[in-house]
């Protein structure tokens, strides 16, 4: 009997951890599978007409003429966007989440956050909506611009969306620092200020860049928003007042219209896996990030 009832743990041991093994391969397995999915559609593509003619200077992939397949304009369309987003949404967010660990009282902290909650969930098309009715015309106006859908109207609306996570996230990473810590500076004679930046932030830096990646993977996977605020126009341009069009809002909006199997249909799969490689990138260059930092401490 006491075999058997040594016996049944190790069974429920060994039963839990194929459990837990399978659910994280299972992530893996479907990252793959979409990948060979992508892959398997828009293969044909570089064959027929080639992989070069992506990497001419516009994109016309439905004129009777000559069609264009270069995704350049979207390219720098999607980065442009993007960087300017993230310029605007990390700072932002980083040091709203100090106050609202770090300063806040804890009334303004069950004030703040319920409000911050509440714009992480609001949909996309809404937030699009507002920047047509009120950040468009507002952009126009500041800029005397012939429209305010635009590539920086895109941007600042992707700041709003991406601000939550950035906050939430870094917010439990400063919290998450011992308050050894902070009493360990404040016993040398730091001010409360000295302590926050060159000890809790610091400390939490892994989860900051965590929610900064999270930030920028909202921001460059997003479609809705762009589809409708950024005044999708196909050109090759670095100025954020111009129209743009991102490779998101491209798939969206062209996808239903092509042809299954034709090169139009393959192209679009073409820019879907250049996003899966721009997301891989980032996540690189936050693990390479992350251990540059954990070497250091």
């Amino acid at each position: 009997m006491k075999s058997l009832r040594l016996a049944r743990p190790q069974w429920q041991d060994k039963a839990l951890r194929i459990l837990f093994t399978g659910a994280a391969s299972t992530s893996i397995l479907i990252v793959i599978l979409i990948f060979l999915f992508l892959f398997k559609e828009a293969l044909p593509f570089t064959f027929d007409p080639g992989i070069d003619k992506l990497f001419q200077g516009r994109w016309n992939p439905t004129s009777f003429k000559q069609e264009m397949f270069g995704i350049w304009p979207l390219l720098t369309s999607s980065l442009l966007v993007t960087f300017i987003a993230t310029v605007i949404s990390v700072p932002v967010g980083v040091v709203s989440a100090v106050y609202i660990s770090e300063v806040a009282k804890p009334a303004e902290r069950e004030f703040f956050k319920p409000f911050i909650e509440l714009l992480a969930g609001i949909p996309s098309v809404v937030i699009g909506f507002f920047g047509i009715m009120v950040l468009g015309p507002l952009i126009k106006k500041i800029f005397y611009l012939d429209s305010g859908l635009n590539a920086l109207t895109g941007a600042l609306l992707l700041a709003l969306m991406a601000a939550p996570t950035i906050i939430s996230i870094s917010e439990d990473a400063i919290r998450s620092v011992p308050r050894s810590y902070k009493e360990a500076s404040l016993a040398t004679g730091a001010t409360k200020l000295q302590t926050i930046w060159r000890v809790t932030v610091p400390s939490s830096l892994s989860g900051i860049i965590a929610a900064v990646m999270l930030g920028m993977g909202r921001v460059i996977g997003e479609t809705m928003t762009v589809l409708m605020v950024t005044g999708n126009s196909l050109q090759l341009t670095l100025n954020p007042l111009n129209p743009v069009r991102t490779m998101t809002a491209t798939i969206a909006a062209e996808m239903g219209e092509a042809v299954q199997g034709d090169s139009h249909y393959q192209a679009l799969f073409l820019i879907g896996i250049v996003l899966l490689l721009i997301t891989f990138g980032l996540n690189m260059i936050a693990q390479r990030a992350l251990k540059k930092f954990g070497a250091r401490q």
